[in-house]
């Protein structure tokens, strides 16, 4: 419970995430006002960040709210995803890659259903930390402090030897108010600064052999 831990976010950290502009593709297409995609489909966004519907049922959502046929339909979630995704962050994964085995590794995600299984297809992010997080599995979002607890339960640590990075302010005021330390992610070059002096200063994982990958992650 003494190893030094480093818990990092996804989209905007892992995943370089900027706006597609394809819901206002869609509602052009649609002949829709603008904004009114998000307010149609406001609960079923944040039902799929809790895990509280399924995938099927969000893509049944967008065909009748929306009123789309199922070409259309599927053409709309693959949009979805294309901007969710992303494309990786190429040179902070190398950085985390380097760590492993000198400290603990995780990722603490608010995450839509069906993340897990296509972003471990594109970016293997299940071999890059020992664990991941996903608020679609707990059922809880960040800010939410039992968001980080659960983090830092599923590694065996303490929270004031994890830093937490994310792209959001609130979340990472919430990670410190948590007992984490936290960095704000802007840049990598910052961030790969702020890793090593987290590293620097804490104890290194317990049981691990540098240069050896930690263990895998596991699902659920």
């Amino acid at each position: 419970m003494t190893a030094t831990c480093v818990i990092l976010d996804i989209g905007g950290v892992l995943e370089i995430t900027p706006k597609t502009g394809w819901v206002q593709r869609w509602e052009g297409r649609l002949e829709l006002p603008p904004g009114t995609v998000h307010e149609r489909m406001r609960d079923v966004w944040q039902a799929g960040r809790l895990g509280s519907i399924s995938e099927r049922e969000v893509h049944e959502q967008v065909a009748a709210r929306l009123a789309l046929d199922a070409p259309q339909a599927e053409a709309f979630i693959a949009d979805l995803w294309t901007e969710y995704l992303g494309t990786p962050n190429e040179e902070l994964i190398a950085h985390v890659r380097g760590l492993r085995g000198t400290c603990r590794l995780g990722i603490l995600s608010n995450n839509f259903v069906g993340a897990r299984e296509r972003e471990t297809a594109l970016y293997h992010f299940d071999e890059l930390v020992e664990q991941i997080v996903y608020s679609h599995e707990i059922g809880i979002e960040k800010p939410d402090p039992r968001a980080f607890e659960a983090a830092c339960a599923s590694l065996e640590v303490q929270p004031e030897n994890c830093l937490f990075i994310d792209d959001l302010a609130a979340n990472v005021e919430a990670a410190q108010a948590a007992g984490m330390q936290a960095h704000l992610f802007e840049d990598n070059a910052r961030t790969v600064t702020r890793i090593a002096a987290h590293l620097d200063s804490g104890p290194r994982a317990a049981g691990h052999v540098p240069g050896r990958p930690c263990r895998g992650s596991q699902t659920g």
